[in-house]
């Protein structure tokens, strides 16, 4: 469909005042259509739905850096969180107009209500980042139509698709070549919605309809009839109604207001799904943009794409795949009465065709194809806060670039550049800006090792205006955010948790006031749960700054001072505890081991090695009766692990506590305990069977009344074991623990070793061993000389003390 030229058009689109060109938003038939009438109709002034504070920023549409989808964003200078979008795509309508009135140097203004207004009214509202919908008291009929009324009509006429409604029955049908009867037809439309359910008690498309009516009047005194006006169709009666000036300005009067300021920011074709600030979204704005793009045959196009994209995954589409699909939806089009195949032909075509009606690859196409990922830029030029600019600067710096797909990145922290994204993506999630977040590494568990899943979202626009209240810069921002949040935590938990963050972010300004609000909090608070819940995040603390090279002396001094504390109130704050409260305290008995353990050299210099300590303390605690048996039997295996308690004296405590004078469901919590809690417990009980004839005979004697009772806790127990685990603990159960064979017969062996060594089987190890710990031959030799006559056994111990 092409414009018409010349006066006749022109008297058609100006004959009873400004041009109205009533649009679907963010729909390509629209964009084409408006396009068409502007060229024919050739305005003075284009008057566009939108905040009018953006007037300033049209120019940048211009801009060879400005590449949609992009969003307008209006943001309260006082409470920046408050903010609201509206969403532009290439094939947006009002996109079109912009781009028109550029390129023609034809002044373009927005007519929409202020932006000041809009971010007011929605005062009552939460603060959280919003698009500003046309609002609704009550859920209607009127609020469907209201909000997208080409999908009402579309409905009614049976499609599922308006986009696809307005080409068949408006642009592809009955207009003549008029490039203005399309608008004319939808303006008669939208009055008789109207007129039917009015506008549902929603007074404030009044108020807009009377400020756009506000515009229109002032623009018309500047160019006389050529004016044209792109909104919504749904406005379209209401601007054409005659109304008084003094009508008009009585329902602006006393409206509510904020400071606001805008500016551009990216947006994504997956965002445009979402209700905007024209009060519509679509479902498919990746194939909206195709339609929009392709010079011709889209049908053809499209399915050459979809088949691009399933070979990128492997799978067999040939071209004979493509025509076939063509062919099909074309077929589908003809059946169902419609001039050319839609979404929905050329879906159920690639569904038959191409992915053998299977909707798991089809799930692929629409989400890269149908929606897309496509992100928009905008030029560095545009109005931002001077932390948005800081942030541009080091993303360019880092060549850490925003993208919509979601991606992983691996960081290496001995590497420059490497280290330098970490402290970026740090410092942004405390500023509640959710940019990247971490994620396990695949390769290695090593603390110099960082895996993050990046994603950018459009909203993350309004978390960087949002902190611009903490600083211009990103390290600055962070300092000051810190700090505040140290003075505001409510635990001690949360104190330990921001240290860690602020050595993480490289917070050297910051960690001083955390320290002190840490060390403040730590001497009021006797709670051995908050403490020993709070250490292990300092230490995980030390080690990270031991990888960035940070100085953590303050913090050990803390976390040692910490340990000390819950030394001292851990006994008895294990006296007297429920299941449930034992069950956490063994917990937090697991975490302060695995604190101390870590702790080692950096507290031994201020406080003395801790570990006899607390070694000393799990004694105390595997032997007092007031101690619940699950954190009695954490302490024995805890002790055994670390080579502070002999396998005998495990055995012994173990057969104590599961005699017959033992209550079974206590006895029951000791195993729990001592084998069980991700321990590692299963494999002592495979590879030392005397504590497995002991749990097994203990088993087999509890009476039938209490097995019920101690049943659900042992199934907990031992099916958290691996399924290899568990099958040879069974081989050992059916074959009766302990049973010895041959020379174990007469109790002088144990199970799985005879009685003397094997110096043959042990001297062919040694050149493995060897290879393995990169022994040269000289060491060997020498090795080999300090042999005491008794075959390979000084070897194999020397080679031992190599390996560990």
């Amino acid at each position: 469909m092409t414009g018409v030229e010349g006066a006749p058009s022109r008297e058609r689109a100006y004959g009873d005042g400004p041009l109205l060109l009533g649009v679907r938003h963010h729909g390509p038939g629209s964009a084409r259509a408006v396009r068409a009438a502007l060229e024919a109709a050739r305005p003075q002034v284009v008057l566009i739905e939108g905040p009018p504070e953006a007037d300033a920023l049209i120019p940048l549409a211009a801009d060879e850096d400005m590449r949609p989808p992009v969003a307008l964003l209006a943001h309260a200078v006082d409470e920046p969180g408050r903010s609201a979008f509206w969403p532009l795509a290439e094939f947006s309508p009002e996109w079109v107009a912009i781009r028109w009135a550029l390129e023609h140097q034809v002044p373009a203004r927005f007519i929409d209500l202020p932006a000041t207004h809009t971010l007011a009214w929605g005062k009552e509202e939460p603060t959280e980042p919003t698009e500003p919908t046309e609002p609704a008291e009550t859920v209607t009929p009127v609020e469907a139509l209201r909000v997208d009324p080409l999908a009402a009509l579309a409905e009614a006429a049976g499609y599922d698709d308006p986009e696809r409604w307005w080409e068949d029955v408006v642009e592809h049908r009955g207009t003549g070549g008029d490039v203005f009867a399309p608008f004319g037809v939808l303006g008669e439309a939208m009055g008789a919605l109207r007129e039917t359910y009015g506008t549902g008690g929603h007074d404030r498309d009044l108020v807009r309809e009377a400020y756009m009516r506000l515009q229109m009047r002032a623009a018309q005194k500047e160019a006389g009839d050529g004016v044209a006006v792109v909104c919504g169709a749904w406005h379209v009666p209401a601007l054409r109604e005659k109304h008084t000036v003094a009508a008009d300005r009585a329902l602006l009067k006393g409206l509510p207001k904020v400071r606001a300021d805008m500016t551009w920011v990216p947006w994504t074709h997956r965002r445009l799904s979402r209700v905007s600030g024209y009060g519509a979204g679509i479902d498919s704005p990746g194939w909206y943009g195709h339609l929009f793009g392709a010079p011709d045959r889209p049908v053809e196009r499209w399915m050459t794409k979809v088949a691009g994209l399933l070979r990128e995954e492997d799978r067999i589409v040939s071209s004979a795949h493509v025509i076939e699909a063509v062919r099909l939806a074309e077929t589908l089009a003809a059946m169902r009465g419609r001039p050319l195949p839609g979404l929905t032909e050329t879906t159920d075509a690639v569904r038959a065709v191409m992915c053998e009606g299977s909707d798991v690859p089809l799930g692929l196409v629409h989400d890269r194809l149908v929606v897309g990922d496509v992100l928009g830029e905008v030029p560095a030029v545009a109005p931002a806060v001077p932390l948005q600019r800081d942030l541009v600067r080091i993303q360019r710096k880092l060549r850490l670039k925003p993208e919509a797909l979601e991606r992983e990145l691996e960081l290496d922290l001995r590497k420059e550049n490497d280290a330098g994204r970490s402290l970026l993506l740090h410092r942004l999630r405390l500023l509640r800006i959710e940019w990247g977040e971490p994620a396990a590494s695949r390769g290695s568990t090593g603390t110099f090792r960082e895996t993050w899943r990046l994603r950018w979202e459009p909203e993350l626009s309004v978390r960087v205006a949002e902190a611009g209240v903490w600083g211009t810069t990103v390290l600055s921002a962070a300092t000051a955010k810190a700090e505040a949040d140290a003075v505001a935590a409510q635990s001690l938990a949360d104190v330990t948790g921001l240290a860690e963050r602020c050595l993480l972010a490289e917070l050297p300004d910051a960690l001083p006031v955390v320290m002190r609000t840490l060390a403040d909090r730590a001497a009021l608070d006797a709670d051995v749960g908050h403490l020993a819940q709070a250490l292990p995040a300092l230490v995980r603390s030390l080690r990270y700054g031991d990888v960035r090279a940070t100085d953590t002396h303050a913090l050990a001094e803390v976390a040692a001072g910490l340990a000390e504390r819950v030394f001292v109130g851990l006994p008895p704050a294990c006296a007297a505890l429920d299941a449930e409260a034992a069950e956490e305290m063994r917990r937090h008995v697991d975490a302060v081991h695995g604190g101390v353990a870590l702790l080692g050299e950096t507290a031994a210099q201020a406080h003395g090695d801790l570990r006899p300590r607390w070694h000393s303390v799990l004694h105390v605690l595997s032997g007092r009766d007031t101690v619940p048996g699950v954190i009695r039997g954490r302490a024995v295996r805890l002790l055994l692990d670390d080579g502070e308690l002999a396998q005998g004296d495990a055995a012994r405590l173990m057969a104590l506590v599961l005699s017959p004078g033992t209550a079974p469901a206590d006895a029951a919590a000791w195993i729990e305990g001592f084998v069980g809690g991700g321990a590692g417990g299963g494999m002592l009980l495979v590879h030392d069977e005397r504590l497995l004839g002991l749990v097994d005979a203990w088993l087999t004697g509890v009476p039938q009344e209490a097995f019920t009772d101690v049943l659900p806790l042992l199934r907990r127990t031992f099916s958290a074991y691996e399924p290899g685990v568990r099958r040879t603990l069974g081989e050992l159960v059916r074959r009766g623990p302990g049973a010895r064979t041959g020379a174990e017969a007469d109790g002088s062996g144990i199970p799985g070793f005879a009685t003397e060594l094997d110096s043959g089987r042990a001297d062919a190890v040694l050149p493995v061993l060897r290879l393995l710990l990169g022994l040269d031959e000289a060491e060997a030799e020498a090795e080999a000389d300090t042999s005491d006559g008794t075959g390979s056994t000084t070897g194999i111990n020397d080679l031992a003390g190599v390996g560990r």
